[in-house]
């Protein structure tokens, strides 16, 4: 039985295209790279769901159409965010909470295996498919990276011009240098207490431990503490860094939820003063959402606070229970990601868990939408 999938209406978006594809051409045709590299992350704070495969797969997928339609080598690069909170307590003393990253509390070596065990074997799956290369970069690696704290200390001058882009309820985008003590790596998560002072080509941090009082921390291009910045701001670093390489186009992949985000970065970086090409390529994938059209969230549901949505399935928020085998549940996800690449109608929406579970358990044909 070949089930017609799916009916999608038409958007403004959809409408001017032919391809999904196509909302990146502009920026292809006007900077003629030498290459592409599709930068896809994820924090990696647990067990990979059914949304983060679903952006991972798209992310060859769309490479893919680009190599074959502009005949420009590319790669894709993933970014394993291991700055993502492992725990978080409330300071009595002082009424702030505090939080100790993934990084910290694991330590790179238990977070290595982690990736090798959870995310390589999809990413070796699909990119010996569609025979595009792949990198992983930890955020502990990238943050020490002399050209990202380069560019960091670069646009911390300009931080007024865009603090309320980046914190738009309070002015104050969150710098976060956590303990140096070893063993420590506690810092506080607003960073009430941390101030930046900035030299020639350094910054001191000053900042309050939950455990060793005040302490101060010099970060500098080739040395320095852990430079945890919150998300906005991380992400405008991330993204300026890779705006001055002429050469190699990046195309940032994201969840539809990062749509309404994105919009705050790009007027951040505008007001520290990038214009047209300068500004960020990005290309959003559909967002799973739950009967309610909220993000589906195995936060929430592991909490007790939100129920598995209707017509879903226990593997879609642990894809170690997918009712198969791992080349399977590649291929199942290349078609999928086939089908919503197939027109731009398809690709620029949302699905409901458990539409997306029938996309990948019955056989698929697109359709357009009348």
């Amino acid at each position: 039985m070949t089930v017609v999938l799916p009916v999608s209406p038409n958007t403004v978006l959809a409408n001017a295209l032919n391809a999904a594809e196509d909302v990146l051409a502009p920026r292809i045709r006007t900077t003629n790279p030498a290459s592409i590299v599709f930068v896809v992350g994820t924090q990696i704070n647990g067990v990979p769901h059914l949304g983060t495969s679903l952006v991972q797969s798209l992310t060859f997928a769309a490479a893919d159409r680009v190599r074959q339609r502009f005949g420009i080598p590319v790669e894709v690069m993933f970014g394993a965010l291991d700055n993502a909170p492992h725990e978080i307590v409330l300071d009595p003393a002082s009424g702030h909470r505090y939080q100790r990253a993934y990084a910290h509390a694991l330590g790179e070596a238990a977070l290595v295996d982690q990736v090798d065990e959870l995310y390589r074997p999809l990413f070796d799956a699909l990119s010996e498919r569609l025979s595009i290369p792949y990198s992983v970069e930890m955020y502990s690696r990238q943050q020490e990276d002399e050209h990202f704290r380069r560019t960091w200390l670069r646009a911390h001058r300009r931080i007024d011009a865009a603090r309320w882009w980046l914190d738009p309820a309070h002015g104050s985008p969150h710098v976060r240098v956590p303990c140096p003590q070893p063993g420590c790596g506690w810092a506080e998560k607003h960073a009430e207490r941390t101030r930046v002072l900035l030299g020639d080509d350094y910054a001191v941090v000053y900042a309050v431990c939950l455990h060793h009082g005040p302490y101060e921390v010099v970060i500098a291009p080739g040395s320095g503490g852990y430079l945890d910045l919150a998300t906005l701001y991380r992400n405008l670093v991330k993204e300026l860094a890779a705006s001055t390489d002429r050469e190699r186009l990046s195309v940032m992949v994201k969840g539809g939820d990062w749509v309404f985000g994105s919009t705050l970065v790009d007027n951040a970086l505008a007001a520290i003063g990038l214009v047209g090409a300068q500004l960020p390529t990005r290309l959003f994938c559909p967002q799973v959402v739950t009967d309610t059209g909220a993000k589906l969230s195995k936060s929430l549901i592991r909490e007790g606070k939100a129920m598995l949505p209707a017509g879903s399935a226990p593997w879609m928020l642990d894809t170690r229970m997918w009712p198969g085998s791992l080349p399977e549940y590649a291929d199942r996800l290349l078609e999928v990601a086939a089908v919503f690449l197939s027109d731009p109608r398809h690709f620029f929406r949302s699905y409901s868990a458990g539409e997306l579970g029938r996309l990948m358990s019955a056989p698929t044909r697109s359709v357009t939408a009348p």
